[in-house]
């Protein structure tokens, strides 16, 4: 077809009159109090906890529950209450909290230096594999009775039960996140110059974050119901060796439990499962926030 037989169509043009306004629906409203309340992350928490508490109060009341046997929320409230005021709960909860963070920390210190072995040579990450296999299926209650006969009647058997709490599952989440570390964020590290420590810190541990956090996580439930079971059984003599007149959280409750005075053994369970809430939706929920939500690697 030759260049003079295309003819172009020129469409003459058109210009709308009278159009009116736009109907698209409503794009965007403003939200209504109860739906601003709804949205907020501690109150639907709060609102779950509150409806177990009901149901808790209806079935014992309803079904004629003996006390003995479960007392209803509201005497375990009033027990919890009378707790803190006359049987030194919160002096309980503050050494039960206080041996904990002690072996939290030191756990973590162990299981920074075992997975930063792992990243960095062969052996180290045989090393870690063997240990991980050998000793994170072990329960750490289990460790306790050998722990007394190492370290005593004292705190630092306690703490030794912790450590095995929270070594294997940080050092093995941390490591299975610096496996999962992309390639293209490893060779800018390497481009960079950076090696050892240096490239750890800068390139794995952020890049990893979310597996660390996860392994925190694990390891302070793992270490706060070691802690729990630990003192229930040994928490009395730990403390009448060293001359102390209070136990911790896990003694409170065995006390009682032998003492027949059940809306307190309820009252301390209690207390075990409102510290863990806090520490998961206060302090574990503001670094999560503060890191990995607003580095984009996960939503909120």
């Amino acid at each position: 077809m030759s260049e003079n037989s295309v003819q172009l169509q020129i469409r003459p043009e058109y210009e709308a009159q009278g159009l009116g306004a736009a109907d698209h629906g409503e794009i965007a409203h403003s939200l209504s109090l109860f739906e601003r309340i709804r949205n907020i992350n501690a109150v639907r928490k709060f609102s779950i906890l509150l409806g177990l508490i009901v149901l808790w109060e209806l079935y014992v009341r309803i079904g004629g529950i003996s006390e003995y046997l479960l007392p209803p929320f509201s005497t375990t409230g009033r027990a919890l209450v009378m707790a803190f005021w006359d049987e030194n709960l919160l002096a309980m909860i503050g050494s039960s909290i206080t041996i904990l963070l002690f072996g939290y920390v030191i756990g973590i210190l162990i299981a920074t230096a075992l997975t930063t072995l792992a990243v960095t040579s062969r052996f180290g990450s045989d090393l870690l594999g063997t240990l991980t296999a050998m000793l994170n299926p072990l329960p750490a209650i289990a460790l306790l009775p050998m722990a007394l006969l190492w370290f005593g009647l004292g705190p630092d058997a306690i703490v030794f039960t912790l450590l095995h709490s929270v070594v294997w599952p940080v050092a093995l989440n941390t490591h299975t996140g610096f496996l999962g570390v992309s390639d293209t964020q490893r060779m800018v590290g390497r481009n960079y110059g950076l090696r050892g420590l240096t490239y750890v810190a800068k390139i794995l541990i952020p890049a990893a974050f979310p597996s660390i956090l996860t392994g925190l996580r694990i390891g302070w439930a793992y270490a706060w119901r070691t802690l729990i079971a630990a003192e229930l059984v040994f928490g009395g003599s730990i403390i009448d060796t060293e001359g102390t007149s209070s136990g911790g959280l896990g003694w409170f409750i065995f006390s009682n439990q032998m003492d027949l005075r059940i809306p307190y053994v309820f009252a301390g369970l209690f207390t075990v499962i409102v510290v863990g809430v806090l520490v998961e939706n206060v302090v574990f929920r503001k670094i999560e926030q503060r890191t990995v939500a607003r580095w984009g690697m996960q939503t909120q």
